[in-house]
């Protein structure tokens, strides 16, 4: 069975770690910082063989060069030459076996264009989505488009609705006060509000998600809902999904 726990990196990022069943063997995915690791894998006597990258940010790439120095991992990530130390450059469709199990790629561009996902079947699913899909949010578009992020988030949505979702950053809170202005009626995000500010208060991460439950307290996988449609209608153009997702994205960003 592969194990995932997270390793707290910065202020709010997650360095997510696999392990199978007892194994020393380990992958991560987007290293931001290689200490914490490079203090985990000492500590505990640990191989890293993988690394997973899934998009071109600092804040999930600036471990990677020591990473590589120290262990000499394999390390996959998308086809963007400026992300220096991949070895496997991947992209919509492909497939790898890794840790003991086999991933595919989506191509999920909207905040980089570059940005990949790992997702891998199995019991339960898992899904490595980086900034692409946080749990009750998505990514700040810095490259891409609405109608680009939006599909993207349609082909991950499209996944099984218990896959675990493990986002790279500690976002959970501050969606959710976005999610209750969205989708005021929903009393789905209010229960969410309240377990998550639970979890935090113990500081436990809020994650992961599941794809089930960000389908309930996701605004910005609920564009088809009258509500949130009503609600972003004061801010823009809520004619489609597409639009009513742009009006979204563009609201969070002065939220």
């Amino acid at each position: 069975m592969l194990s995932v726990t997270p390793i707290p990196a910065f202020g709010d990022n997650y360095i997510w770690l696999l392990r199978q069943d007892t194994s020393s063997e380990i992958g991560v995915v987007d290293p931001g910082d290689a200490a914490p690791v490079v203090e985990l894998i000492e500590r505990e006597g640990l191989t890293l063989t993988t690394v997973l990258i899934t998009h071109h940010h600092q804040d999930h790439t600036a471990g990677l060069s020591t990473l590589i120095e120290r262990y000499s991992p394999r390390v996959i990530g998308p086809d963007n030459p400026d992300i220096a130390g991949i070895d496997e450059r991947v992209g919509q469709g492909d497939e790898f076996r890794a840790m003991g199990r086999l991933f595919e790629v989506h191509e999920v561009p909207g905040h980089t264009l570059d940005h990949i996902a790992f997702f891998t079947a199995g019991i339960p699913p898992l899904l490595f989505c980086g900034d692409a899909l946080f749990s009750a949010g998505c990514g700040r578009l810095f490259e891409g488009t609405p109608e680009q992020m939006h599909e993207s988030l349609g082909k991950l949505a499209a996944l099984p609705d218990d896959t675990l979702v493990f986002a790279a950053h500690e976002y959970t809170l501050a969606n959710l006060r976005f999610a209750l202005a969205a989708d005021p009626h929903n009393p789905e995000v209010t229960q969410a509000m309240e377990e998550c500010r639970h979890a935090r208060d113990l500081d436990r991460p809020t994650l992961p998600s599941s794809l089930a439950r960000e389908k309930r307290i996701n605004p910005f996988l609920r564009c088809h809902d009258a509500g949130v449609r009503q609600a972003a209608s004061a801010h823009g153009d809520t004619d489609s999904e597409a639009t009513t997702f742009a009006t979204l994205r563009a609201w969070k960003d002065q939220f």
